[in-house]
């Protein structure tokens, strides 16, 4: 591991879903079942508060009894024994990986257990439902209220740092993500061109498959504590 002094882990949604969450482009997925322009923009939002405010408040509810599974544990324990550093860069929204024990963490879309008030610009930790006429603990106003998720067309959170830390990396490890989601799509190649290691760990090769020095395929909870043991033993 020495000449993996910095790690940097990407995680998507196929890393939560032995865990029981749903993932969004497989024909079982969410955006099969809801589209996406009414539920997860801005527009969507302006046109139909209360049912964003719906489908957010039922996949809240979903994730009460949802804990991490193999694969999030053994991140964290390479965030623990790592004499270097590890840095996870998360798709998700929800928050299986400081469940799990995960530090060092940027949730680059948002996360489903914060509400934003659009008004005053203030986070808050939230586990209730919202809706269109809840007040903002900070400013009293209500109809600012909305889930703390970066929707389409919105840029995602923590871009400087995600873009310092791939830079920097030595070893780039992809996770249950498509490849076809950008900005994150390119981060392998980003990390390429920084002379990082690259190693896609996903249940199917992804759509940059090909731009990984290592590519693992297989259910996560298997390949993730497998690579993670092979790592910290080398």
């Amino acid at each position: 591991m020495a000449r993996f002094s910095n790690v940097v882990v990407l995680t998507g949604a196929g890393l939560s879903a032995e865990s029981g969450l749903s993932t969004f482009r497989d024909k079982n997925g969410i955006w099969a079942k809801y589209d996406y322009r009414d539920v997860a923009t801005p527009e969507g939002f302006r046109a139909n508060p209360q049912l964003v405010h719906d489908f957010y408040n039922s996949r809240r509810r979903a994730h009460a009894g949802v804990k991490p599974n193999a694969a999030h544990l053994a991140l964290a324990r390479l965030e623990r024994e790592h004499a270097g550093s590890v840095t996870i860069v998360t798709q998700n929204i929800d928050a299986l990986h400081e469940a799990a024990g995960s530090r060092n963490l940027i949730h680059m879309h948002g996360e489903l257990l914060k509400a934003l008030c659009a008004l005053c610009g203030e986070r808050q930790a939230w586990t209730d439902d919202l809706s269109v006429e809840t007040p903002c603990p900070a400013c009293s106003h209500k109809g600012g209220m909305r889930p703390d998720v970066v929707w389409f067309g919105e840029m995602p959170y923590e871009m400087e740092r995600i873009y310092e830390v791939l830079t920097s990396a030595h070893l780039f490890i992809s996770i249950g993500t498509s490849g076809n989601v950008y900005p994150a799509a390119g981060f392998v190649a980003t990390t390429r061109e920084a002379g990082a290691h690259t190693v896609e760990l996903n249940l199917e090769p992804s759509e940059s498959a090909h731009l990984f020095d290592e590519t693992l395929h297989g259910p996560a909870t298997q390949i993730v504590p497998a690579y993670i043991n092979r790592l910290l033993s080398r």
